[in-house]
């Protein structure tokens, strides 16, 4: 055993060495937090995501200031509407004062500097809990019609962008949406705002707790025929070749630890930044191990998210990015 030239431990026998050489590395700029805002002026924590809260549009800003002094520079905004307000439609989407746009100049004002992303979908708006517009035949079926949500989400989008939003991030899965998107948003002189397209998004079991948060849960059927087959990788490919040329400045493959392999194939395919979203089942999996005492749930998370990072993601959206930059500022 003495005549070994070649020993690897010796890459390995001190911290400095360690971080000297590490391949693969995670900081708070790494991150994007995914926040909830509702109407009113409570602040509400949420019971199916531990740690997370239905904020107000004032009580989001603030939070945006604590944010950006952990160094958490983008946050993801995620609309929770009250039933009276949803329609068939979904058209409190785009209304001017609606609380996504109210929020997006409340943070502006207090925290010029964040980044703010909107999520862009009907799910929350329309009556169905659908990402799209629904047509209900005589016989209980129904369709989602692609090219009439594509409208719809165009005008939302315009709302966004007209509130100071600098990404928009639509989650649908229409066809050609990004498209529709880009030459709507460049016609309104919105050239600057990114769009982020979540390219890959599965029809995944995994979405329960952020639909409880969101009360966004489709009222009938499923969401598979927008959103991806678990089964299928090589579409994603598909879909983020179509994504790139029809202009997207980001992608995004969501879940993240179940899909890690999806994101390394778009990491070989694309030069574009890959983002990928830690969903709600994915976290809530950690927390509850750890409130069981069966995991450390610092060590977990912060693997799982370098985990994210190796398999090529440039950007991570996670509800635990607060908790996260605060553990990496210990390191």
């Amino acid at each position: 055993m003495q005549d070994l030239p070649i020993r690897p431990r010796r890459n390995r026998k001190s911290a400095a060495i360690r971080n000297m050489i590490r391949e693969t590395s995670l900081s708070a700029a790494h991150l994007v937090y995914p926040m909830f805002v509702q109407e009113g002026d409570e602040d509400t924590p949420i019971a199916s995501l531990p740690g997370c809260t239905r904020w107000s549009v004032a009580g989001i800003a603030e939070e945006c200031r604590r944010l950006y002094a952990l160094g958490i520079h983008c946050v993801d905004l995620f609309a929770v509407v009250p039933e009276e307000k949803k329609d068939a439609a979904g058209s409190e989407a785009w209304n001017p004062e609606g609380v996504v746009p109210r929020a997006i100049r409340t943070i502006k004002a207090a925290v010029p500097a964040m980044m703010v992303m909107t999520d862009v979908a009907l799910d929350p708006f329309n009556t169905y809990g659908q990402d799209g517009i629904v047509k209900e035949y005589e016989d209980g079926s129904y369709e989602i019609l692609n090219d009439e949500t594509v409208e719809a989400l165009c005008r939302q989008a315009l709302c966004h962008a007209r509130a100071g939003a600098d990404i928009i991030s639509p989650s649908d899965m229409m066809d050609g949406r990004i498209a529709a998107l880009r030459g709507t948003l460049d016609a309104e002189g919105y050239t600057h705002v990114s769009l982020l397209s979540y390219t890959a998004k599965y029809a995944s079991a995994f979405y329960g707790p952020f639909r409880g948060a969101l009360g966004s849960a489709p009222k009938f059927g499923d969401k598979k025929t927008y959103q991806m087959d678990p089964g299928n990788a090589r579409e994603a490919l598909r879909e983020a070749w179509l994504d790139e040329s029809e202009g997207a400045d980001m992608l995004m493959v969501k879940p993240a630890t179940m899909y890690l392999d999806v994101i390394a194939a778009l990491r070989q395919q694309s030069t574009l930044p890959i983002a990928a979203y830690h969903v709600s089942g994915e976290y809530l999996m950690l927390k509850a191990a750890a409130a069981s005492g069966w995991l450390d749930e610092k060590q977990t998370t912060l693997e799982t998210l370098l985990s994210i990072r190796r398999a090529g993601a440039d950007i991570i959206l996670t509800y635990a990015a607060p908790q996260v930059a605060e553990w990496l500022r210990e390191v």
